[in-house]
């Protein structure tokens, strides 16, 4: 006959031996938040020591809080219920859809039928390996180490693992990209270049004020300070990341935050430029004006314009300058190199482009920091220089 035990085991719970000859140590791990009776589960084993020893193990855990209780919850069914649940009108809309298409390309192809408290870090390492050996960038790798982490710690807040395995991965070594701003001789061709284009304003403003195109396609009057000399920059131009998706006014940037900036006057000599090309254009399209968000760079209707079309014009003008390899947001590179091999200091390059931290924006403009602090380094040796030939005149 089975023999049954009800000695409690080490910090709590009971132990038996079931019929099938296996022991069973049952244990409680908290009440129902709806009946607010017990909950108790149960751990087998061939031996009653073994038992015991799982029970010491699991006991312990429910002391210090870092019992896990057993799911069958696959990666697949968390992350729909995290993006839906957690994501889901609460991050920005291209975001949302950024996260979506990195669940569906790259982490369920790879985990998605695994059981979420089985993944560990070397499961997520793999992913990461996979995606270098198959070429793809650094960045690329980032951002699904990012979606994976979010995700993973989620459901560590709730319970559902007892530790975040992404923990347990190294993203690789991203190669760091160089940026290629207009050099001070390309500086005058482009913008003689520009002239004959219908977005020449946009792309000077892009130049002056180091905007991102989002924000230049996306600016409205209302945030252009012709008397103060000032811009706020607090939406955007996006589309959705979808088969003919829409266009539409994000009310904020890409950091989360509105900034002011004051660009030097010749950035308003354009935006003057164009509100005058406006007016004109508003006068002669007559009733089939519209341009209900009051932007400044419009077509002769009132309309956005496409962002494939500011990229499509642009590569047409850095090709005739000898730049093909030249993108919209070098526009953007080449304000902040002018500004900083102008003497600006980093805290105020940082300001204007809407950086987060000012070591970011150093990282990204290395090359020009170094040559700010040589000529800084010169500046102070002119100085000293002076102290010392004020010291022998006396």
């Amino acid at each position: 006959m089975p023999r049954k035990s009800t000695k409690n085991a080490k910090g709590g719970g009971t132990i038996r031996q079931r019929p099938d000859g296996r022991w069973e140590a049952r244990f409680t791990v908290g009440r129902d938040p709806g009946t607010g009776k017990q909950i108790q589960r149960s751990v087998y084993g061939a031996t009653q020591k073994e038992v015991r020893q799982k029970l010491a193990q699991i006991t312990a855990a429910i002391d210090n809080g870092t019992y896990q209780s057993p799911n069958k919850i696959t990666v697949s069914a968390w992350f729909r219920e995290w993006l839906d649940t957690f994501c889901t009108n609460k991050v920005k809309p291209l975001t949302l859809q950024s996260y979506e298409g990195v669940v569906r390309n790259h982490i369920l192809p790879a985990i998605g039928a695994m059981e979420i408290q089985a993944v560990k870090g070397v499961h997520i390492q793999r992913i990461y390996n996979t995606m270098t050996a198959a070429g793809l960038s650094g960045k690329t790798v980032k951002n699904v180490s990012a979606v994976l982490h979010k995700a993973f710690s989620v459901a560590l807040k709730q319970g559902l693992i007892s530790s975040n395995p992404c923990e347990g991965a190294e993203l690789p070594k991203a190669a760091r990209h160089e940026i290629t701003p207009l050099t001070d001789e390309e500086i005058p061709r482009f913008l003689e270049a520009i002239d004959a284009s219908p977005m020449r304003n946009a792309y000077a403003l892009c130049l002056f004020a180091g905007l991102r195109e989002g924000e230049c396609m996306g600016l409205s009057w209302k945030q252009v300070d012709f008397q103060r000399g000032r811009i706020t920059v607090s939406q955007q131009l996006q589309k959705e990341k979808t088969k003919g998706g829409k266009y539409y006014i994000a009310s904020t940037t890409k950091s989360g935050k509105p900034r002011t900036i004051e660009p030097p006057p010749i950035a308003f000599e354009y935006l003057w430029a164009e509100k005058v090309k406006q007016a004109e254009n508003r006068l002669a399209a007559g009733a089939a004006w519209s341009n209900p968000d009051d932007l400044v760079f419009t077509d002769g209707t009132g309309k956005h314009y496409a962002i494939h079309t500011f990229y499509k014009y642009f590569k047409r003008i850095a090709a005739s300058i000898g730049r093909p390899d030249a993108r919209p947001h070098d526009l953007r590179h080449t304000a902040a190199t002018v500004a900083i091999a102008s003497g600006a200091d980093v805290k105020s390059v940082q300001d204007m482009l809407g950086h987060a931290t000012a070591s970011f924006t150093l990282n990204v403009y290395a090359h020009t920091s170094e040559q700010m602090m040589k000529d800084t380094a010169s500046r102070m040796q002119g100085y000293y220089d002076g102290l010392k030939k004020g010291q022998n005149n006396l």
